[in-house]
């Protein structure tokens, strides 16, 4: 989830009776609630740095803790600083203790690692115990439906404290209503899936591999890239939101040798026609190869092969040999492939979610690169 949204969450949670821990409240929900992006520091690294390291152990149980005292050791720094430079108002509100500043930071600390679970971006909520990826698929990493709801509970709870409060109240109720038609709207999506697809959605390759739970996991083990006799074959089929409407979906289906990925609307009456079926010319479909010939297995036993591979969740790799024996290999994460409103339109945008490996003719890695 943005930064801006985790900011939004902690001033609501400053106006219910959270805030009225004392003095430093909301100093400890608003660093606490975006601290664990901390790791944007690894930039200084470079790109791969950087997508190592992004929702690590910051996200995970050491997190959790470390950067709970570390939020709360800030804002009663801040606190401390404040009162010392413009002095305490006769009236003023009490000081919360340091304790209760850790506790309410471990809140917010909390809440951003969770508010980042629900998206498709994913998250890694167990490192660095556990380095695998996390995500439910419900939200896009911005909602603007969730930031709507926060902006106009904040500008319309301006009067009275009960005003606060009460505004609050009903946009945490409208945050959980969201929450709850994505997931609703998500599920449909997948049940609708054979039928997007239609005959062309082959069986799966195992029969238990194509259905996942309510949160998804990933790098997967044995994940087959060379099916047997050559028999193509469905590894696993997600819906990934749109920015737009929470009923329109990207349903990616993952194949033995290639991704599929159709664009559906939820509120499309066609969908719910059986004559309809097999009618192809309301959807869209974007395929991309995903080859693993013997100089991709190579290219992913690179430093940028190994990191790329732990972060995508739907790696397409593509090979490329040139007359002289050098080979290309690119892989693209198709989570983030077409535009931004729909599937079909141009992209115009430097693409963070590519990474290239370059071998040369005698097998020898030649160059890496993240990014086109």
């Amino acid at each position: 989830m943005d930064n801006l949204t985790h900011s939004l969450v902690a001033v609501t949670l400053g106006r219910t009776p959270l805030g009225r821990a004392g003095r430093g409240t909301m100093a400890a929900l608003l660093i606490a609630s975006n601290i664990p992006d901390i790791d944007i520091v690894t930039l200084a690294g470079g790109g791969v740095s950087y997508l190592k390291w992004h929702r690590g152990p910051t996200h995970g149980p050491l997190g959790l803790v470390g950067l709970g005292l570390a939020s709360a050791g800030l804002a009663w720094l801040w606190r401390r600083f404040r009162d010392a430079k413009k002095g305490v108002p006769p009236k003023a509100e009490p000081s919360a203790s340091f304790g209760m500043l850790v506790a309410i930071s471990m809140i917010g600390v909390l809440l951003h690692i969770l508010m980042d679970l629900p998206t498709s971006y994913g998250t890694r909520v167990l490192s660095p115990f556990d380095w695998h990826w996390f995500a439910m698929d419900w939200l896009p990493i911005v909602d603007i439906y969730l930031l709507t709801a926060l902006v106009i509970g904040l500008l319309f709870g301006t009067g009275s404290a009960e005003a606060r409060r009460r505004n609050a109240a009903i946009v945490l109720v409208l945050m959980a209503a969201n929450y709850g038609v994505r997931g609703i709207a998500h599920h449909e999506a997948l049940v609708a899936a054979p039928r997007l697809f239609g005959p062309l959605l082959p069986a799966p390759c195992d029969p238990g591999s194509a259905s996942t739970g309510v949160v998804d996991r990933w790098p997967r083990a044995g994940v087959v890239t060379d099916p047997p006799s050559g028999r193509r074959c469905l590894v696993e089929i997600a819906a990934m939101p749109t920015f737009v409407s929470p009923f329109r979906w990207r349903v990616i289906a993952h194949l033995s040798n290639a991704y599929e990925i159709h664009e559906i609307d939820l509120l499309d009456a066609r969908l719910r026609d059986p004559a309809s079926a097999s009618d192809g010319l309301w959807r869209v479909t974007l395929r991309f190869p995903n080859n693993w010939t013997p100089r991709v297995t190579d290219a992913a036993a690179t430093r940028l092969g190994r990191v790329f591979l732990g972060f995508s969740r739907f790696p397409s790799a593509r090979a490329f040999t040139d007359p002289s024996g050098a080979t290309t290999v690119r892989w693209s994460d198709v989570r983030f492939v077409g535009g931004l409103l729909t599937l079909d339109q141009p992209v115009h945008r430097p693409d963070p979610f590519t990474a290239t490996v370059h071998i040369g003719a005698g097998g020898q890695v030649d160059g890496e690169q993240l990014g086109r």
